[in-house]
């Protein structure tokens, strides 16, 4: 079956860096696009960031063009946000999303920036 895992998430300070990764299982990950979303507390959920299936074309919000960045490594079947200058706004709970015939989730990671 479909599954998506993430890892990564936790504590870090306001400037800090987190990696997240979602690795991917029960279809043909190299086929599809990848998201990454976010939902802070009493939020919406916030599109983050888009992949397309040969990691060729992303796309960012503005909230956080500049500082994360997504890729994949179709070989591993995993893909990955990597967070830089994070502020404490960036607190929420992220996960990965692939389409596959029906929307697929990851399990969510939490991630805090505090002092």
């Amino acid at each position: 079956q479909v599954q998506l895992v993430e890892s990564g998430g936790g504590l870090v300070q306001p400037g800090g860096s987190l990696r997240l990764s979602c690795a991917a299982s029960g279809f043909t990950f190299s086929r599809y696009a990848m998201n990454w979303y976010r939902q802070a507390p009493g939020k919406e959920r916030e599109l983050v960031a888009v992949i397309g299936n040969t990691g060729g074309s992303t796309r960012y919000a503005s909230s956080v063009k500049g500082r994360f960045t997504i890729s994949r490594d179709n070989a591993k079947n995993t893909g990955y946000l990597q967070m830089n200058s994070l502020k404490p706004e960036d607190t929420a709970v992220y996960y990965c999303n692939v389409y596959y015939g029906r929307n697929y989730w990851g399990q969510v990671t939490q991630v805090t920036v505090s002092s």
